[in-house]
């Protein structure tokens, strides 16, 4: 699943301070590879150069 701007996301790293925080997609890049990164802001902060494996799409049915 590929995402666009203004998605809404939760990102699944590990590594992140934001892990399991949900955030919304400000900037889609393409890589040399043909493959998506993303930036993704939260509510203190953003992280850059996200994959698109490590972001889940928001139940927007809650």
């Amino acid at each position: 699943m590929s995402f666009e701007k203004d998605d809404e996301v939760v990102l699944h790293d590990k590594h992140s301070e934001y892990d399991g925080d949900a955030g919304t997609i400000t900037q889609v890049m393409e890589t040399m590879f043909g493959e998506s990164t993303y930036t993704v802001s939260f509510e203190d902060g953003q992280e850059t150069g996200i994959p698109e494996d490590a972001l889940e799409a928001v139940d927007d049915e809650e």
